[in-house]
C-alpha cells in the first residue's frame, strides 16, 4: 500500500519541491500551506508521516503538534525550521518528533530520512 505524507510549509517552493521528491519516490503527498489547513486533513485522513515547517502563520508547528497529542493522533513527524536549534528545545516533549532539519535543508538526506522511517 502507498505510503502518505503530508507537507506542510508556508512557502510555495519548499511544499513543491519536497512534494514532486517523494511524488518520484511513489509515496502519495498531500500538502498543506497552514497549520490550520494542516489540522483539518490530518482529522479527515490519515498519513504515515507529517513533514511540518515549524513557524507557520496563524496555527505554527508546535501548535498543530499539540492538538494532535491532544486528539491523540499519533503520527511520525519531521519537523523543519530556520531555527533548528529553538526548535529542538521547544519540541523535546513531543514523541512524535522524529527528527528536526535545519532550513535550508538538504533534500537528498530528508529523502533517505523519509525512507527509513517509511520502509
Amino acid at each position: 500500500m502507498t505510503k502518505k505524507i503530508l507537507v506542510v510549509d508556508d512557502q510555495p517552493g519548499i511544499r513543491m519541491l519536497i512534494q514532486e521528491v517523494f511524488m518520484e519516490e511513489g509515496y502519495d503527498v498531500t500538502t498543506a500551506e497552514t497549520g490550520k489547513e494542516a489540522l483539518d486533513k490530518l482529522y479527515r485522513e490519515s498519513f504515515d508521516l507529517l513533514i511540518l515547517d515549524y513557524k507557520l502563520p496563524v496555527v505554527d508547528g508546535l501548535e498543530v503538534l499539540n492538538q494532535l497529542e491532544h486528539n491523540q493522533i499519533y503520527i511520525p513527524a519531521i519537523v523543519m525550521s530556520g531555527l533548528a536549534e529553538d526548535a529542538r528545545k521547544d519540541l523535546q516533549q513531543f514523541s512524535l518528533i522524529k527528527e528536526v532539519f535545519a532550513k535550508p535543508f538538504n533534500i537528498q538526506e530528508l529523502n533517505s530520512f523519509v525512507k527509513r522511517i517509511l520502509n
